[in-house]
């Protein structure tokens, strides 16, 4: 995410967490005080958000309102980026500057941490489990507002792909948009030149005319196994439509979708049902 885009996001969170000021370190830690930091990981999985956690301490840092007098600077170290892999005990950060800086920062880093590594640690389990099957795993528009770009980012730490980004990126066509009678052929060859064209189905019938209606994607949604394994069968060797399967996908059953023959597997609870990956953060005087 571009600064100008994350650091509204993160100046809205520490504003939200520190409102008038944070009064128990404003209470037990002296202004002149210093410390360093180390966010350690208490699980194992993979790393997403290390940038954001690192501006989130720099923005803390460049506030005059709660640190010594006179300009500050806090120290900032990449143990564990973006997509790597850590265990129990695991270094990801280490910071270093005013006490106060470092406290008051501490929960809103590792909110964003602890959120966006949980998305990537879920993303890695479905990519491993489909290895070797060619099927790409994608994230969906299930996503928290405001935090698409970080998610989708996390989802591609964790070995995902993005599926669109938004309403405006590519044509999509659900249920709801087929209730208003207009014929898929017809609105499929109006849509502007090279977006991809997704049509949702749930039957074969409706996977059926979506081929017929040059869909560049069928997303066969909530198919049992056997029907996607029809599905695939009439799609033949023709390199289009792509087939996606949506709907009930778990780590138990995501690996024979795949063996099923399909290019890509969409999971809505990569983003909205992630555990967050357990961090935490210590401090000491320094």
């Amino acid at each position: 995410m571009a600064p100008f885009h994350l650091q509204p996001l993160i100046r809205a969170a520490l504003a939200e967490d520190i409102g008038s000021g944070d009064v128990t370190t404003s209470l037990f830690v002296p202004a002149a005080a210093r410390a360093s930091g180390r966010i350690v990981a208490k699980a194992a999985g993979v790393v997403s958000g290390v940038n954001v956690a690192t501006e989130v301490f720099r923005l803390v840092a460049a506030d005059p309102a709660h640190g010594a007098d006179g300009p500050r600077e806090i120290e900032v170290e990449i143990v564990a980026g973006d997509g790597v892999r850590v265990g129990p005990g695991d270094e990801l950060l280490r910071v270093a500057g005013c006490a106060r800086d470092l406290l008051i920062a501490e929960r809103t880093a590792l909110n964003f941490l602890i959120r966006l590594s949980g998305i990537a640690t879920l993303t890695a389990k479905f990519v491993e489990a489909v290895a070797g099957t060619g099927a790409q795993i994608l994230d969906t528009r299930k996503t928290t507002p405001l935090w698409r770009e970080l998610e989708k980012a996390a989802v591609c730490h964790g070995g995902g792909q993005n599926h669109r980004f938004g309403l405006y990126d590519a044509v999509l066509v659900k249920e709801n948009h087929l209730a208003f009678g207009r014929h898929w052929s017809e609105a499929l060859a109006e849509r502007p030149d090279g977006m991809r064209a997704i049509v949702e189905t749930e039957n074969l019938a409706e996977f059926r005319r979506a081929m017929q209606a040059g869909a560049d994607v069928v997303m066969l949604d909530e198919f049992s196994l056997d029907d996607v394994k029809t599905a695939r069968a009439e799609r033949g060797d023709a390199p289009r439509p792509q087939l996606e399967v949506s709907g009930n996908v778990s780590l138990d059953n995501v690996r024979s979708f795949a063996e099923a023959g399909v290019e890509r597997i969409s999971i809505g609870a990569l983003t909205h049902s992630a555990p967050s990956l357990d961090l935490s953060m210590r401090i000491s005087p320094a």
